[in-house]
């Protein structure tokens, strides 16, 4: 037996009993649950979809490649041929399990388990978490898992040979909870040494996306903390993809374990984004450092190399001669923005909202950014955000005059959609700040949507077009966000009108896509966690279903046939007819 799985077999009762209570993120029952709406046959329907979906991702998608019986699962599979997705690079073929990239679905079998009573659900996402803590996490206490490093199910071996080779996560937001119910030593040691292989600099807060599988913990909640100035040059990378995640592990590290420093650091990670907003507009940040340059970049276009870190600042080499101090990577607001705003956000919101007092600044933060982009970029004419420098220059329209890491010369600058995403974030920004801004953005682009009247105030002369086209899990979601805020049944009836459609129009051989015709099945999608949510809901008990936090796996690097490329091109985004070319 490894140490781990000494670890986790002493305190695996203590743990558990900590857990029962921390496995959802939402708050009590909903006001008005005594009004709830009468069960239909539809509900009984989506809700025995989702089982059959899990039955069939448990059955097909765990080990039976290895030959060791583990638990682990494939990612998903192909479902022409019934084998699971592989990474191939270099003439090899990896079958593809990455813990990182099947978080929702733990979600969702938990969720599953608590609603339907049958333990077999969440005993899976268990067993396969316990068997990366005990067999497969790295001395140093970092999990094989990320964006560039997964294990085959062949080998039991981690991958990681096909790019980087390294600890990386964006917007992944693991499901904590069911990892601390697990093991919380091996929890809290990940998030610290999360940490620990991320931050560069502790004085400065510098960070980077990429971190090492070896190196000693070091001080870390004890390191000195020097408060510097935004935009200082730094040898990291501050995304805040990567910065959102050690925001949200060291917040949940202080909400399982009252670990104190953790939640310190969080704090002051989160408000360098904060401080490094635009001074007039209150717009940003992607990113409150700027690289380092260390080679002076080409006159001419900004390929290849030339789009490196190492030459400084990407956005003031590419834009710099037009636009002069705004034109900086971390004040780039296009698509960087649905990152900013309705990602980090949403995830920051939820932090508020599961930690209470402790998560007031969060809360504050978030709102005020959201009111911010809100007030600058968004046109509810066009149901849509303008893309923008953080100085409120518009930049609609503008095509861009030198080629590099933004696009290459002539690309035109488009508007960002204001589509479900966006509903949601202010739908849970408005709930939890109760600020009238917010509210009236969510009611514009729910209108924009072609969704009616949300309501003038929270279920105040509410008339939803219950029958308009969409089918994205995101609007259950944000229909769920509405409920809390205003218990109108209307927003529920929407809700199972857009669950339905989701059975319908993406649910085929038993597994969730985004529509008909694509090759391989991922077990992560959100649909199944919006449907098993909106059922919690309608029985009036909305904490049997673990909170979607906006998180989502992926794998970079490179694969063969394509370069450098995600795993969504290389084999989620696949369709049949495109399968052998």
């Amino acid at each position: 037996m490894t140490a781990t799985s000494r670890q986790c077999s002493r305190i695996a009762a203590t743990g558990a009993a900590i857990a029962v209570a921390l496995l959802a993120w939402t708050p009590p029952a909903v006001p008005g649950a005594d009004r709830l709406p009468e069960r239909t046959p539809g509900d009984e329907a989506r809700l025995q979809a989702v089982r059959a979906f899990a039955d069939r991702a448990l059955e097909r998608g765990r080990d039976r490649w290895s030959g060791r019986d583990t638990p682990l699962l494939a990612d998903g599979l192909n479902v022409e041929t019934g084998e699971p997705v592989v990474w191939r690079f270099d003439g090899e073929e990896y079958i593809i399990s990455n813990l990182a990239s099947q978080q929702n679905l733990f979600r969702a079998l938990v969720g599953l388990s608590n609603l339907t009573g049958e333990p077999r659900y969440r005993q899976a996402a268990e067993d396969a978490v316990r068997y990366h803590f005990e067999h497969l996490a790295a001395e140093c206490g970092l999990l094989r898992w990320g964006g560039h490093q997964f294990v085959d199910l062949r080998t039991l071996e981690p991958v990681g040979h096909f790019d980087a080779d390294c600890h990386e996560l964006k917007c992944n937001y693991p499901f904590y909870e069911l990892l601390w119910e697990v093991c919380p030593e091996a929890t809290a040691r990940y998030i610290r040494a999360f940490w620990n292989a991320h931050v560069r600099d502790w004085g400065l807060l510098d960070m980077n996306r990429h971190g090492s599988y070896g190196g000693e913990l070091g001080p870390l909640w004890e390191h000195v903390f020097h408060d510097p100035e935004p935009f200082y040059e730094g040898d990291g990378l501050s995304f805040i993809n990567c910065g959102s995640d050690l925001i949200y592990a060291g917040g949940m590290l202080y909400r399982l374990a009252g670990e104190e420093g953790a939640l310190t650091w969080s704090q002051r990670l989160a408000s360098m984004y904060v401080r490094a907003r635009h001074p007039e507009t209150g717009l940003g940040v992607y990113q409150f450092s700027k690289p380092r340059r260390r080679q002076d970049p080409p006159d001419g276009p900004l390929t290849g190399r030339y789009t490196w870190s190492t030459y400084g600042d990407r956005a003031e080499n590419q834009f710099g001669a037009e636009f002069g101090d705004v034109a900086r990577e971390g004040w780039a607001l296009w698509g960087q923005a649905r990152t900013i705003y309705a990602r980090d956000g949403f995830v920051q919101l939820g932090m508020a909202e599961a930690m209470g007092e402790a998560g007031a600044d969060f809360l504050q933060w978030t709102a005020d950014g959201l009111e911010a982009y809100a007030r600058h970029a968004y046109v509810p004419e066009e149901n849509h955000f303008r893309p923008m420098w953080a100085d409120g220059t518009d930049l609609t329209g503008y095509r861009i005059q030198r080629t590099g890491y933004y696009g290459e010369q002539g690309r035109e600058l488009r508007p960002l959609r204001a589509d479900a995403d966006f509903l949601l974030v202010y739908a849970r920004a408005f709930r939890l700040a109760e600020r009238d801004a917010l509210w009236e953005t969510a009611r514009r682009i729910a209108a924009g949507l072609g969704l009616g009247e949300i309501g003038r105030r929270p279920g105040e002369a509410v008339a939803l077009e219950l029958d308009a086209p969409g089918d994205s899990p995101e609007e259950v979601f944000a229909m769920l966000e509405l409920y809390r805020a205003a218990p109108d049944p209307a927003y529920l009836e929407r809700a199972r009108r857009v669950a339905d459609r989701i059975i319908e129009r993406r649910l085929h051989d038993g597994f969730f896509f985004p529509g008909p015709g694509y090759l391989n099945a991922n077990f992560d999608r959100i649909e199944p966690l919006a449907i098993l949510a909106l059922e919690a809901t309608l029985r009036g008990a909305p904490e049997q279903v673990p909170a979607h936090v906006g998180g989502r796996g992926y794998i970079h690097g490179r694969f063969d046939g394509l370069d450098r490329t995600y795993d969504h091109r290389a084999i989620w985004s696949v369709r049949r007819s495109e399968a052998g070319d």
